[in-house]
Order: C-alpha cells, then structure tokens, then sequence
C-alpha cells in the first residue's frame, strides 16, 4: 500500500483543520459530498472533510506560507503539499430569469458537474424513515438550489461548464419522488435536455425503478452509468440507518443490478457501500464480492458525519479499518477484471470521495 493511500484514508476519515483558502472552497449540508473541499494532494485530486465536527478534531492542518500550503500532521511533520481547485467560471454565470448555475449544478473535485435534480424526498420529513446521514434539503432550506431543476437549467448549465471549464461528466442524482419509478423519469428527461446541447457522459443515480423497462429508457435518453446505491448491507445496520429504504431489500436490489447490467453493461453500473455504520468488514467484502460477480462496481466509503443530521455526532471508521476493506475489495475488482477508469461516467470514476481506486491501482 502506497503512504499517499493511507493518508488520503486518513484524511477522508479524520477531516482536517484548514483556514479558508482561495479557490473552490466546497459547501456545507445538502447532497454529498457534503462538508467536503477539494483538494490537490500529491498530484490527486480528493474530497476532505472539513466543514463537519470530525474535521474540528483533526490532528491534520494546513499550513499557508508565502511558500504556499502544506499539509502537517500528528509530530508536526509535513506530509504533502496541498493546493485547493479553482472556482470554475461557470459559478459566475446565471439563467436569463437570474438563477445562479451554481444553484442548479456543482463542481465536484476537479472536472465533476454533479446536480440533484430533486431537492426533496418522500421521506426525508419523517426522520423515522428516512436514511439518517442524509442532509439533501439542507442546502434547500439555506436558499442555495432549487426545488427542482428542470431539465433545460440542467443542459445549459452543462454546456457552459463545459466549454469554460472543461468538465469530463455529469452526475445526476435526485431525492425519491415516488415508489413508481423512484426517480428514473427525472433522470431520462434530463439527460435528453443535456445531450442535446453538449457531448458529456452521464451518470444517473436513483433508487430501483419498479418497471425494468426504466432502465432501456435511461439508457436510450442518454444515461451512460447508472449508479443505485446500497449504502450499507447487513439486515439490522440497514433497518437502523435506512428505516424506510431498507424496505427494498438486499434480494430485489441484485435483481436489479442484473436487470440494469443487462441494459448498460458489465462495470457500467455501480453502488456506494458506506463503511463505518455497523457493517463487519466480512459483510461489506462478501457483499462486493456478489456486486463484482453481477459486473457492478462496489464504491467504498469512509462514512463522513454530517452536519444537522441525527448522525451527525457518529465516530468515523478507523484507518486500519477502512485499509483493509480498501485491499480486499481492490483484490476482488483485479479478480474480476472491474476498472473504476473504464466506467463512462460516475463517482467511482471521479474517485475523489473515496481511495479506492489508488488501493486498485496498486496490483
């Protein structure tokens, strides 16, 4: 294992203190990354904690000289230079009613339009369903997006960011509408709208529609990956953090990924597992080992804490923790011949949230 591997662990898991620097400077609640910045760490470019209470007891720092910043940690040794993204132009466009871009889409890590087309849930208002890390209306209610994006907001957006900022893709996600089709119409008719003005891969990501046929129509709309997200996997830690969600269980998931691998193919489709919420790390590999096996990419996370959710005082996993799962998931996606790089479009493409993809690359 490389030491840029477990420190970006390290960091992931522990945050980090930093005084406000120029550039992209992340934001705080709504749908993740949340409380994350970007920033450039030996040469990669990786989501960091650094707005929620974890980050507030880092033993990690950035220290800014007229040398520039630089990453110091426990022994106040300094460990990497660290440069934060720039603010992308497009943040300083808006729609011709006076909608900021930056309301209706966001630049994640370096190259990364991503937008949650749906600012609400079904059950988001009933903490005793909905899924307990989970802050999507927080940035609704700090008046930072919109309700809804329509599909029109979403492709203009995208070209600009395109054309002025040279981003690679686009990650769609959306809070649940319904129990139908859960929000894959959102996304067919949105990816319609954005292909139309600009050539950019695109990745939805939405809970398993009921009718299958949603997939074929996702892809025909110009959805390249598609991602539905398990987050955690054990039956009890499911019940606890996913009151509502859990309801769909493991089985009619993997149905689904077999039905949506069918339509967008193998390594095209992809799940957040979220590491530190209670499942054993013989749980999260047995579990990817299936998702590999069905050809969907397993994207491991360290679990971030976020601010105003009934989580939001959660320990992080451990270091040792995360580092083993990130091997043995890393072996069994070398097994199976899973790339993280060959996916057209997504977060475990991006890989900034996670070091998952360095532990792969490692082999």
């Amino acid at each position: 294992m490389s030491d840029l591997g477990r420190l970006v662990t390290e960091l992931q898991v522990k945050g980090l203190r930093a005084e406000p620097l120029n550039g992209n400077q992340g934001r705080r609640g709504g749908a993740g990354p949340s409380d994350h910045r970007a920033l450039e760490i030996g040469g990669r470019t990786v989501m960091v904690p650094v707005y929620n209470n974890a980050s507030e007891a880092s033993p990690y720092h950035l220290d800014v000289s007229p040398d520039g910043v630089a990453l110091s940690g426990p022994g106040d040794a300094s460990l990497a230079q660290v440069a934060a993204t720039d603010e992308p132009a497009f943040y300083g466009l808006s729609t011709a009613d006076g909608i900021p871009y930056r309301s209706i889409a966001l630049l994640h890590s370096r190259d990364v339009l991503a937008t949650t087309l749906l600012q609400t849930c079904i059950r988001f208002r009933d903490r005793s369903q909905s899924c307990q890390f989970c802050a999507i209306e927080q940035s609704l209610e700090d008046d930072a997006t919109l309700v809804r994006k329509t599909p029109e907001q979403v492709a203009e957006v995208a070209e600009a960011a395109v054309r002025l900022d040279g981003v690679s893709q686009l990650v769609m996600t959306t809070g649940t509408p319904n129990a139908d089709d859960r929000g894959a119409r959102l996304m067919a008719e949105t990816a319609a709208a954005v292909k139309r003005r600009v050539d950019l891969p695109i990745q939805g990501q939405c809970e398993p529609p009921d009718d299958p046929i949603w997939y074929q129509r996702m892809k025909q709309a110009g959805i390249d990956s598609l991602g539905m997200h398990l987050e955690v996997v054990e039956a009890d830690v499911r019940r606890r953090i996913l009151p509502g969600k859990s309801e769909i269980s493991l089985e009619r998931y993997y149905k689904a990924f077999a039905d949506a691998v069918a339509v967008f193919g193998r390594g095209q489709v992809s799940t957040y597992l979220l590491a530190g919420l209670g499942d054993s790390r013989d749980a999260l590999i047995d579990c990817s080992r299936r998702l590999i096996e069905l050809g969907v990419y397993p994207f491991v996370v360290p679990f971030v804490p976020i601010s105003g959710t009934p989580l939001e005082h959660h320990p992080s996993p451990d270091t040792s923790f995360m580092v083993d799962v990130y091997r043995d998931v890393a072996d069994l996606l070398r097994q199976g011949d899973l790339r993280s790089e060959q996916m057209a479009a997504g977060c475990a493409k991006c890989g900034a949230c996670s070091a998952l993809s360095m532990f792969e690359q490692e082999g």
